[in-house]
């Protein structure tokens, strides 16, 4: 019957990803971009968690239960938190080394100096994430480039980016083989950059922020995402295309005219996430 019930789950959050399709064109998407992201994982928890719960033995309804859907909910809960440890343990080890670069200030701000050629900037770290730059950053922007690029990057640290991409990174790994999983993970890269120019943009001066991130786009990492959130994020010429088209459209549209996506478009998207809550009502009919 457990593995009834994990293959019914799996077939639903299987479909919902083949659905899904890239836009951000409203607000929502966002949100249900987030929740189609969430939902394949948190199923596979619930399931886990609830076959776990029951045990190899007994029956549900009038179907026996079996020793190997048992196995492996143990062994996916188990290489869950394996990958969960690997991923904080890395991340500390660059928090550590990002902590023994000299510290500068820049206007209110300290940050941490690299002293590489590269022009680079980012949050790093978890909830409460370090700010780095480089030589070459300062090096190649103006006073007025820097000042977006450090509101780019205060807007990262207000949505605590780095925590969550933190986690969603751990679920990106362990759901790699669904479909388009990379495809969400960018889309919900991009739209984070999006949520950040804008907020540099409302701050500063969309055309400065979008001749900084000119400026210094580039295609390598200078760190490694899952605890990152840069400025000049690794794109593709499309994503960057978008980027400042975003900015360009922040010249002409004034924030405060800015329209809101309505309550019941985030309901719907969210009440998705109650598929997820389905293996642990399974729980009852266990004897």
């Amino acid at each position: 019957m457990h593995l009834i019930v994990l293959t019914a789950i799996l077939t639903i959050v299987w479909l919902l990803r083949c659905t899904w399709s890239a836009t951000d064109r409203h607000n929502c998407v966002g949100q249900t971009t987030l929740v189609i992201f969430l939902l394949p994982p948190l199923s596979l928890f619930t399931s886990a968690i609830s076959i776990i719960w029951m045990g190899p033995h007994g029956r549900m309804v009038w179907v026996g239960n079996d020793w190997l859907s048992y196995a492996l909910a143990i062994g996916f809960l188990g290489y869950a938190v394996i990958n969960l440890l690997d991923l904080a343990s890395s991340g500390w080890r660059m928090l550590h080394q990002i902590r023994t670069y000299s510290i500068v200030t820049l206007g209110a701000s300290n940050v941490r100096l690299l002293d590489i050629a590269t022009p680079h900037s980012a949050q790093i770290g978890f909830w409460e994430p370090e700010l780095v730059i480089t030589q070459g950053l300062l090096d190649t922007l103006t006073t007025e480039q820097l000042a977006a690029v450090l509101a780019h990057e205060q807007a990262h640290y207000h949505y605590r980016d780095t925590w969550c991409f933190f986690w969603l990174g751990w679920l990106r790994q362990m759901t790699a083989w669904l479909p388009q999983t990379e495809a969400i993970w960018q889309q919900l890269i991009i739209l984070r950059e999006l949520r950040a120019d804008r907020w540099a943009a409302d701050r500063t001066d969309p055309l400065v922020v979008a001749t900084a991130l000119l400026a210094i786009v580039q295609n390598t990492p200078v760190f490694t995402e899952n605890i990152c959130a840069a400025f000049s994020q690794a794109v593709s010429p499309d994503r960057l295309t978008q980027r400042i088209d975003a900015l360009l459209d922040r010249v002409t549209t004034h924030p405060e005219t800015d329209t809101d996506v309505e309550p019941r478009h985030y309901i719907s998207a969210w009440a998705w996430l109650l598929v997820a809550v389905l293996p642990l009502l399974t729980i009852p009919f266990h004897s």
